[in-house]
């Protein structure tokens, strides 16, 4: 049975046009646009017409940063893959791009094994995976290539985390030697954490324990400092390199003065970075701790160089770096040593809304919004034309989005598994009214009419967005 929905009278934005169209879907894909009121449009009938006069007709977003379910510090981020995808949805997320963890002594396949299995079967929304690679050796190095051929071609290293995720130069090179030669990305988290270790030790000693210390030693300089040294990393083994969750305008010099050389080297930021600041790690009463995460969040005056990165496209994606815990019994882990407090803050519901804020502001315009949060995901993860715009031949990853609607962040009402907003009392022009995911409606009229399982795996190509 062939079946067929009209999306008619709406603003459609991309990231290269705007234009008010009408769109078909048939059979979970784009099957046309055409000018709304034309008779080429006027001729379609469907057996399911959504209006969207007065609205934008918005591919669905690419979060390709999400971290559910994912083991911290003793616990576990609070968001199943069920719970997150949904909540994604409700954000008009429809593709999300987890992260597979590699344990050391274990091999890539079974960690990515382990994450198939919390996500098959519970996802509202598509899904892909990254592989976070914890200890390089030479088998680890010769499933980085199965992993690039089934649709894995991305590998995520840690110059943080000593003793839990981190890799030294050497590791790092071999892994970057071969993704050069297999065509995967490789994507850094750049802190130096030895250094950082060293300044947590010292900040304890002197009994500096609250929250805000958590930004006062993860410095600027050492996320610069790992920056650079990536950068010149990848630039030995002729590999792309795309940075994660930058946050420091140090950092960003350092991603632009690589790419005024020419090199494949890319950023991703995050909205905590651009709307929260080292003012919120030092709220009282333990409030703090809601806000670490990692890098950490900034002084106010990086934000704006972080906006103008993201202007100038040095800057190319924001993603969420979605790992939530909850304030109570998680992130009170870490009451009297702001070092045992999980890393992570939730984010995978307000991203679209946060970036459509921006373009309110004036921070940056409507295609350029569709650029950070769908298409370039999109491309720079091996799965454009498919997500990421709304063009025949396209997966019907498409969100109805009311620009006038106003809202008010809060806990209360957001459907993340997390007892607290980053953004508590937050207000926003615009809000996500209907989400189709794959031509199935997963949010309509603001309920949800989705289920777990909907969602399906997502193999990706290697990265498209290579000079």
């Amino acid at each position: 049975m062939s079946s067929r929905t009209v999306i008619r009278g709406g603003l459609v934005i991309t990231a290269s046009d705007e234009i008010h169209a009408d769109v078909l879907i048939e059979d979970g894909r784009i099957a046309a646009l055409a000018a709304s009121g034309t008779p080429a449009a006027e001729a379609w009938s469907a057996e399911r017409t959504i209006d969207a006069t007065g609205k934008y007709v918005i591919p669905g977003g690419v979060d390709a940063h999400t971290h559910m379910e994912l083991p911290f510090g003793g616990t576990f981020a609070s968001d199943t893959f069920e719970t997150g995808t949904r909540a994604a949805a409700w954000g008009g997320t429809t593709t999300i791009v987890d992260f597979a963890v590699q344990s050391v002594g274990h091999s890539l396949r079974e960690g990515l094994d382990a994450w198939h299995a919390k996500a098959e079967g519970n996802c509202a929304i598509d899904y892909g995976f990254h592989m976070i690679v914890s200890d390089v050796n030479q088998d680890t190095l010769k499933e980085m290539d199965l992993l690039v051929e089934e649709g894995v071609t991305s590998f995520k290293q840690f110059m943080a985390y000593p003793g839990v995720f981190y890799s030294d130069d050497g590791q790092i090179l071999r892994a970057m030697q071969r993704s050069a030669e297999n065509g995967g990305l490789i994507m850094m988290h750049a802190e130096n954490g030895i250094a950082i270790d060293v300044l947590v030790e010292q900040a304890l000693a002197r009994g500096e324990t609250d929250p805000r210390y958590h930004g006062e030693v993860r410095k600027a300089l050492l996320e610069a400092e790992a920056t650079h040294r990536a950068i010149k990393l990848a630039q030995v083994a002729g590999a792309p390199l795309y940075v994660v969750h930058v946050s420091a305008m140090e950092a960003v010099a350092e991603l632009a003065r690589a790419r005024d050389e020419g090199l494949n080297v890319f950023g991703e930021t995050c909205p905590q970075y651009l709307f929260l600041s080292t003012d919120n790690l030092a709220e009282p009463d333990f409030e703090g701790s809601k806000y670490v995460c990692s890098t950490p969040l900034r002084p106010k005056e990086h934000q704006a160089k972080l906006w103008q990165g993201l202007r100038t496209n040095d800057l190319q994606v924001v993603s969420t770096d979605h790992c939530p815990f909850c304030f109570v019994g998680q992130k009170e882990l870490g009451r009297g040593d702001f070092s045992k407090i999980p890393n992570g803050l939730p984010g995978v519901e307000n991203r679209m809304d946060l970036l459509h804020q921006a373009v309110v502001d004036g921070h940056i315009n409507r295609r350029r919004w569709i650029e950070i949060a769908c298409a370039t995901p999109a491309r720079m993860f091996g799965m454009y034309p498919k997500k990421g715009t709304i063009a025949p031949g396209a997966d019907a990853d498409v969100v109805i989005y009311d620009p006038h609607a106003e809202q008010i962040i809060s806990a209360e009402t957001h459907h993340m598994n997390v007892d607290y907003s980053a953004y508590e009392g937050k207000r926003l022009t615009g809000r996500v009214e209907t989400v189709l995911s794959r031509g199935e409606l997963v949010i309509t009229e603001r309920e949800y009419t989705g289920h777990a399982g909907h969602g399906t795996y997502t193999p990706r190509s290697t990265c498209q967005y290579l000079t």
